[in-house]
């Protein structure tokens, strides 16, 4: 059984390894006897595609399970109540009962029991007779499980075993199979892997009842799950203040296997990994017939089971070094392949040949937490495929305050929101932390650039180390220092700072507005210290709480500020962004409430919260903005803040401000048609579909957006002072849209009309699938691709590439889209049904106001597009055009 690809020395682990081959054919009696059912790899029939909701942490510093608590919260609307389920690495040793040296020698084998009677069979067959015990108690937990709203199933009774295989019992199994010189920890490991495949045989897959399953069996990690959501499990088994280095949690929304049940939830385990997945695999039966020609079989009929099999396989049993294991997860083809170095290309071509029929078919998000004792770390791994059609999003931050230890973590998440929920708990109870990360990004699948995977690794040491697939490393430690919140003190701030914020208040006040002032006050921060920071911002709200105009130059000056990123001189960026978020925070809160309270004045502004919802009505004379509180209401439905938004317009309030948001769905969507006049500004974390279905309505989210926003967008205009996600503006129709930073995958696919849409950053892949959009000349719809990005000091920079995919404008019938390339890095390959064109005067005299508009939204002035290497261009030198490539075989039918 020849199974393991030919790879080169260096790419193997050192010392002596496992007989693989001796491994596979020592599980061929256990699947032989298998239930039919299990044997014909059948799924559930009655289970649906779904997007689950996934987060996953990695720390230096132990985080406590009420954060994870907090995120996955918030993702509620990703799962049903069918299966949700946390992991834990890097644990507590006090909170676990044992030594530290346990954690790290023994495994903790947690068996599920959904029949407690079945606990003295379990140890008497499957425990006892192999295992030496080091301690053994059953998992706390809530005594009446329906204390918990919405938990409908009674979570199972978990007892947790430390362990050890018997020395006589080791070496008969190494006897047996032919293993007596394999490495003793790597033989213990599959015994444990194969007990607990016997385990889960006889109490599991071979019943019409299930009695038992393992739930894990690694060293310094565990899994819970249960029927119902992930924040359940943390409740249910008492977890909020457990701490670990690694979590990682799942909603889970119906997908293929066993939803009804414990044992069909995530994460799933394969020996020191667990694994949570978003997607589905379209080619399960595929990926099962090739773990079944390798002696491997599901018994929980799902793909995420078989998915963590899989990476078992190739990291546990046949050794890869990780690069190799996740090239034959999600394998490196086409445009990404081409660019890849010769030594990459022999090395990916080998691995492709021996296990591209086993890779995973999307769509699919893998994140997977694992322990490495003997190496002295933990790590936390995001893996992406290479259609990209989940969503992930990859998070950072890092404290490097001087004569303090450093204090770092990793994110990954299904989304932002997600993870700025997590970082938001943390920072109200941790100092250390800020509300936001320093850096967000999303990975492309199989990319030639990171790989599409990132890995969070903790250490023994304490550093914890962000790589990509290729190893290259990411690191914010750049000098700045963070806000420390509890020595923070505005009483502090210098008399000559404090009558230059005066200064330029009034002077903004009173001579041009908040813009008037963005040169002199910026430089006022980049020199003020936290102190003098705070004061003036302090003193800005004490002014904008004087009456409409100042409220009003108020919320915008603290806006721009929020939005714009500007240099901070030596303080850390997303403590500044912590500080603006909350003045923004206190000034709309004392707003004026719609139901009379807090109404010491007249004012054109009144406030509705989920409290007052009951009291919305249309505005008085004189009244002008609502601003809507959009904390505690749900994220979606008839009672959300997105529908409350849509009856307050037709109430007749034309501008109206919501903050507060919390991952709320569909903001700025059911408004109705020709909605102009009317202005939406959110502030917070903005849910998925926003600005879906526009038309004539201008919107403004101040923050980063998350996927499927401006989804069949007519009119209206657009602004997103951020990135974007996946699938955004699918098949808009139309408006004006203007992204500050990059968009994910599959932007602009299945567009029509005219839709124009500005992207000042770059995005993954698929730009314009599909476009439909006519001649922009006579009316059609265009896309200008800035290829820049904005520094934490306001410096434009050219990105390495302004796209790095590899399908720009693949088939489409009409539109443009106008790419800032003055270095001439695309090339043809990357076209894929387009071709370029010469950028006429036409074309500059056609996208130059929409690039003066960009100035005006994101200070992003068109000189600086312009100018290459010190030096202005003329846009012909800078901006290349694409269009739809017209075939021969059409060329030559029309001239028939």
């Amino acid at each position: 059984m020849a199974y393991e690809i030919a790879l080169p020395e260096s790419s193997h682990k050192a010392g002596k390894t496992m007989d693989h081959e001796r491994i596979l054919s020592s599980r061929k009696a256990l699947i032989d006897n298998l239930p039919t059912d299990v044997r014909q790899l059948s799924r559930s029939s009655d289970a649906a595609e779904g997007g689950c909701g996934v987060l996953g942490l990695a720390s230096n510093v132990p985080i406590a399970g009420r954060h994870v608590l907090t995120a996955s919260q918030q993702m509620h609307n990703r799962g049903n109540g069918k299966g949700g389920g946390i992991a834990m690495a890097g644990l507590d040793p006090a909170q676990m009962g044992v030594p530290a040296d346990t954690l790290r020698t023994h495994y903790i084998l947690q068996v599920a029991l959904i029949d407690p009677s079945a606990r003295a069979e379990v140890e008497e067959q499957y425990i006892t007779p192999v295992f030496d015990v080091t301690a053994a108690y059953e998992v706390e937990h809530l005594e009446d499980f329906s204390s918990i709203p919405d938990l409908d199933v009674r979570p199972p009774d978990v007892w947790r075993y430390f362990v050890r295989v018997k020395q006589s019992v080791l070496a008969d199994f190494a006897a047996a199979h032919g293993l007596e010189g394999s490495p003793p920890r790597e033989v213990e490991d599959e015994f444990v892997y194969q007990n607990s495949f016997k385990l889960n045989t006889a109490f599991y897959a071979s019943l019409g009842e299930k009695r038992a399953f393992v739930m894990s069996h690694a060293r310094d990690l565990i899994i819970m799950k249960i029927v119902g959501y992930a924040e359940q499990v943390v409740a249910y088994y008492k977890l909020e203040d457990a701490t670990a280095h690694i979590w990682i949690g799942h909603q889970r929304y119906p997908t293929k296997g066993r939803v009804w049940h414990p044992g069909g939830a995530h994460p799933f385990v394969g020996l020191n990994e667990a694994l949570v997945h978003n997607g589905d695999f379209a080619n399960y039966h595929a990926v099962s017939t090739y773990l079944r020609q390798r002696n491997i079989a599901p018994l929980f009929l799902t793909d995420t089971e078989v998915s963590v099999q899989l990476f078992d396989l190739w990291d546990r049993v046949y050794h890869y070094p990780l690069e190799v294991t996740l090239e034959a997860m999600a394998p490196t083809t086409e445009f990404d392949y081409a660019m890849l170095p010769d030594e990459k290309k022999q090395l990916y071509r080998a691995v492709q040949a021996a296990h591209m029929h086993g890779s995973p078919d999307g769509p699919w998000f893998f994140i997977i937490a694992r322990s490495k004792p003997d190496e002295g770390i933990r790590e936390l791994l995001g893996i992406t495929d290479t259609s990209m059609l989940r969503p992930q999003v990859f998070a950072l931050y890092e404290n490097h305050n001087d004569n303090e230890a450093p204090v770092q973590i990793g994110l990954i998440a299904s989304e932002r929101q997600a993870i700025n929920a997590c970082l938001r708990s943390l920072s109200e109870s941790d100092p250390r932390f800020e509300p936001v990360a320093d850096r967000y990004w999303v990975a492309r699948g199989g990319s030639h650039t990171d790989g599409g995977s990132f890995r969070f690794t903790v250490r023994d040491s304490g550093q914890l180390e962000c790589a990509n697939k290729f190893g290259s490393v990411t690191s914010m430690k750049d000098g700045r220092r963070q806000l420390d919140r509890q020595d923070l003190d505005p009483s502090r701030a210098m008399p000559d700072m404090r009558r230059s914020w005066e200064e330029q208040i009034f002077h903004g006040l009173d001579n041009g507005g908040p813009r008037s002032i963005w040169p002199s006050l910026t430089r006022t921060l980049r020199e003020a210290t936290w102190d003098e920071a705070a004061w003036g911002i302090q003193r800005l709200l004490e002014i904008a709480r004087m009456g409409r105009s100042e409220w009003e130059f108020g919320l915008a000056v603290l806006t721009d500020l929020h939005d714009r990123p500007f240099d901070m001189g030596s303080k850390k960026r997303a403590s500044m962004l912590g500080l603006l978020d909350a003045g923004i925070t206190s000034l709309l809160d004392h707003t004026a409430s719609i139901d009379g309270r807090l109404n010491g004045h007249p004012s054109a502004q009144r406030r509705i919260s989920w409290d007052s919802r009951e009291c919305l009505r249309a505005p008085s004379e004189g009244e002008h903005t609502l601003v809507i509180d959009a904390l505690c209401f749900p994220p979606e439905g008839e009672d959300s803040a997105a529908r409350l938004i849509a009856r307050a317009y037709t109430l007749g309030w034309m501008h109206i401000v919501a903050y507060n948001w919390r991952g709320g769905r569909f903001a700025g969507a059911g408004i109705g048609p020709d909605s102009y006049g009317l202005r939406l500004d959110l502030y917070g974390d903005v849910g998925d579909y926003a600005g879906s279905g526009l038309d004539g309505c201008e919107m403004h989210i101040h923050g980063a957006g998350q996927d499927q926003l401006g989804q069949i967008l007519r009119r209206g205009k657009l602004v997103v002072h951020g990135d974007v996600g996946q699938t955004f503006l699918y098949g808009a129709k139309g408006g004006e849209v203007y992204v500050r930073g990059s968009a994910a995958g599959r932007p602009l696919i299945n567009a029509v009309g005219c839709p124009r849409v500005v992207i000042n950053g770059t995005c993954l892949d698929y730009l314009a699938e599909s476009f439909m959009a006519g001649d922009p000349h006579t009316g059609g719809g265009f896309v200008i691709l800035n290829g820049i990005t904005i520094d934490d000091v306001g410096t434009v920079t050219t990105l390495e590439s302004p796209y790095p995919g590899g399908n720009l404008l693949s088939l489409a019938s009409g539109g443009a889209i106008y790419v800032r390339d003055p270095n001439g890095i695309l090339i043809e390959d990357q076209l894929n049904g387009g071709t370029y064109a010469p950028l006429s005067d036409d074309d500059w005299a056609l996208i130059e106001p929409y690039l003066q508009e960009n100035e005006r939204l994101f200070g992003i002035r068109v000189e600086d597009l312009l100018t290459v290497d010190g030096t202005l261009h003329p846009p012909g030198d800078v901006y290349r055009k694409v269009v739809v490539a017209v075939s021969d075989l059409l060329t030559e039918a029309s001239n028939r």
